[in-house]
């Protein structure tokens, strides 16, 4: 049925220009920065050198920072154009903090500006665990599919949301007096560049005082200039183009095809007396875990071992009851893929597919601005479906533009959600 799909057809209709996501909440007179994109920090010792190539090569133009500290140290990274600032307190380090008796915990918060999502498992910020909703679905359909991971510290919801074995808690109560972790500028001098550049400017100056004693003490006095100097005018040369944003998308063919293997070799792990959970995959790679309904810790352990299966990462509950890992992607190579349909056609154009596949879709425009002030459109998608990624790979990819953001599989009912956006013109 799905391949009889027909992406001719459009129909007349308005898009939604608004970004669906925000950077920022007020609570008790403070405005906390939200939304950042965590990263592991690996070297403590020395972050800004780690944190400006992550500025650089994984979040274009991202041009401030915070630092979590603790056990499993992060960096969040963001984009002043999109409104934030520096010196502006973060949100998700004293939540952490104010929840320290947690390792994991999954919450969402009703906040002046929306609902914001917090998702923190084994003292790490997830890569999309800290983002401030303005749709209220959105953020309930986020946190609901991370409930099918076990053994949550806490499960912080608000109460009109009636989801069992949740509880509202009060944010200002848990913001108050926890310490507060500022942003900062990526590229601002520090450690060992800074005592460099200070050197350099003793140097100078002291070589500029030597020079004036000099010239004062042993040279002749100059002679007036009595010819007019001519001005040059120097042309500053104009910046290179900025690269567009599908001038180097991931292949989703690769991510859809990978994510699809991935999930298939980890639910292929036989582990007596331990069941898997939700499997998560993203370019970068796939995060699940397995939960001991009977038996001992080294029986995960040597079905893992034995798996065949490559895994990049492996953690155990304090409990050692539960075991997460994750598994890396194959590589996946960059393509241009530039936009061929407006927001408006491009909305009609999918809701028209779903319908003819009596499938339900949820649709919303974002933008993005570059760092030279460009602003980017696309149209982001997310929809489940019983349908492998396979079997959706001909669909998509006939949208030029498309990226793929998430895949996650529900191990329970065998179902998939999809989650992407299609640049538009």
């Amino acid at each position: 049925m799905l391949e009889d799909a027909n992406l001719d057809e459009n129909q007349n209709g308005e898009g939604l220009e608004e970004r669906t996501w925000g950077t920022s909440f007020t609570l008790g007179g403070t405005t906390y920065a939200t939304s950042l994109f965590w990263q592991p920090l690996r070297n403590s010792d020395d972050p800004y050198t780690e944190i400006s190539e992550a500025a650089e090569n994984v979040l274009e133009g991202a041009d401030l920072f915070a630092l979590k500290k603790g056990k499993s140290p992060q960096f969040g990274l963001c984009i002043s154009s999109q409104g934030y600032q520096k010196g502006m307190p973060v949100a998700a380090t004293p939540l952490i903090t104010a929840l320290s008796d947690a390792t994991s915990f999954l919450a969402v918060f009703k906040v002046d500006r929306g609902w914001w999502y917090v998702c923190v498992r084994n003292d790490v910020i997830l890569s999309d665990g800290d983002m401030l909703f303005f749709n209220e679905q959105e953020a309930k359909d986020q946190f609901s599919s991370m409930l099918v991971v076990p053994d949550w510290g806490y499960k912080i919801a608000p109460a009109e949301w009636n989801i069992e074995d949740t509880r509202e808690v009060e944010l200002a109560s848990l913001l108050k007096n926890a310490p507060k972790e500022t942003l900062k500028k990526v590229h601002a001098l520090r450690g060992t560049k800074l005592l460099i550049v200070v050197a350099a400017a003793i140097i100078a100056v002291a070589w500029l005082i030597s020079t004036i004693i000099s010239t004062f003490f042993n040279s002749a006095p100059p002679k007036p200039i009595v010819a007019p100097i001519a001005i040059k005018n120097v042309e500053q040369a104009p910046p290179p183009p900025e690269p567009k944003p599908w001038e180097s998308i991931p292949s989703p063919i690769q991510i859809l095809s990978g994510c699809y293997q991935g999930v298939q070799n980890l639910v292929g792990i036989s582990t007596p007396g331990w069941h898997i959970g939700g499997i998560t995959c993203t370019a970068e790679g796939l995060v699940t875990s397995w939960r001991m309904e009977i038996g001992r810790l080294s029986w995960i352990d040597k079905a893992l071992t034995n798996s065949g299966v490559v895994l990049s990462s492996q953690s155990i509950s304090p409990s050692g009851t539960e075991v997460v890992a994750s598994a890396p992607m194959p590589r996946i190579e960059t393509l241009n893929s530039p936009p061929k349909m407006n927001g408006v056609d491009l909305v009609n154009t999918i809701n028209d597919l779903f319908q003819g596949l009596q499938m339900g879709i949820s649709l919303s425009s974002q933008t993005w601005t570059s760092p030279q002030n460009n602003v980017y459109k696309s149209v982001r998608f997310s929809f489940s479906s019983k349908h492998n990624p396979m079997v959706w790979a001909d669909i998509l990819t006939k949208f030029s533009g498309l990226t793929i953001n998430v895949i996650k599989y529900d191990t329970n009912t065998n179902s998939w959600y999809y989650e992407g956006a299609i640049y538009v013109l």
